[in-house]
């Protein structure tokens, strides 16, 4: 059993932020899969055969409680895992999959490495960037895309449901081989 999870904020304000960006690329993939969300782990929730969709409702600063909630409860190891979620120091239509590392500023990350006390899980990392020299970067993450950057975002949701699918089939290696860089 895998998890593929975004990160994003729940409520209909920050829908077309950066920040949504896990949730947008999530929108996607559930299309993608048929996948009808219910609510459970303090999260929207879908669980199609042996995949389950996680879109925790626990605001992006404690998206760890409803990982490791979900991770108990199917037995899931850390590796069992994907995490889709927004990177503001990437360029704009970059992905980079990365199998471990830091949580690089992002508090979403922070707390899910706290809760299942690892930092050793896939991710994949949507670029938002670059970040304006004048703009704080909690203010620029919490700005809704241009519609220009909406129009890009849909690119690279589209994009996103092969790298996902590359992950489940062949492991999180060849998915980096494949979609790490500059995608649109």
């Amino acid at each position: 059993m895998k998890a593929i999870i975004g990160l994003g904020n729940p409520e209909i304000k920050y829908k077309y932020t950066r920040h949504n960006t896990g949730f947008l690329i999530m929108d996607e993939i559930l299309k993608a899969n048929n996948a009808v969300l219910s609510d459970k782990f303090n999260s929207f929730f879908a669980k199609c055969a042996d995949i389950l969709y996680l879109l925790p409702k626990t605001y992006m600063n404690l998206s760890g409680n409803a990982v490791i909630e979900m991770m108990n409860f199917y037995k899931l190891s850390n590796r069992d895992i994907l995490v889709i979620y927004d990177d503001a120091t990437i360029e704009f239509g970059t992905f980079r999959m990365k199998k471990n590392g830091s949580f690089g500023g992002h508090n979403g990350i922070k707390s899910i490495i706290n809760r299942i006390g690892t930092d050793d899980f896939d991710r994949l990392k949507i670029g938002v960037g670059p970040v304006p020299a004048n703009i704080p970067i909690d203010s620029f993450v919490l700005s809704n895309f241009s519609k220009e950057e909406l129009t890009g975002v849909e690119k690279m949701a589209k994009i996103a449901v092969d790298a996902v699918e590359c992950w489940l089939k062949e492991g999180i290696e060849k998915a980096q081989c494949k979609y790490n860089g500059k995608i649109i």
